[in-house]
């Protein structure tokens, strides 16, 4: 596992930085109503389908993604459909909380994460 993180991508990075954002939200502002999980579920099935039809075919024939590809492609609508939901009227602007703390705890967040792949990086032997 570590070695995962110490070979993650840019591009990868970008979406643990954004899967951080979510999760601190979620610990900030949870809800436990099921309609809203069932719906962010339901939402992600149907729109994940849609992501997944429009990536694998094309013209020039099929692409194959790989599984984690794919859970990606129905994570990310299930992610935002329970982010929008859970910040409504909280005060947010696009997708920053109203409180300096609360804004400053995600970034806290996303910089340790930073700094730990960094670290894992330069620590651990590349393997290939």
């Amino acid at each position: 596992m570590l070695q995962y993180f110490a070979r993650l991508s840019p591009a990868r990075k970008i979406l643990w930085c954004y899967l951080c954002w979510w999760v601190h939200t979620v610990v900030h502002h949870f809800d436990p109503s099921p309609r809203l999980w069932i719906t962010s579920v339901g939402l992600s099935g149907i729109i994940g389908l849609a992501l997944l039809l429009s990536t694998r075919t094309s013209s020039s024939g099929t692409t194959r993604l790989d599984r984690w590809q794919i859970f990606r492609l129905f994570l990310m609508p299930f992610c935002v459909s329970s982010f929008a939901a859970l910040v409504k009227d909280e005060g947010f602007v696009l997708i920053f909380p109203p409180t300096l703390k609360e804004n400053l705890g995600a970034w806290a967040v996303i910089a340790v994460f930073l700094l730990v792949t960094t670290v894992l990086k330069r620590v651990l032997p590349v393997r290939p």
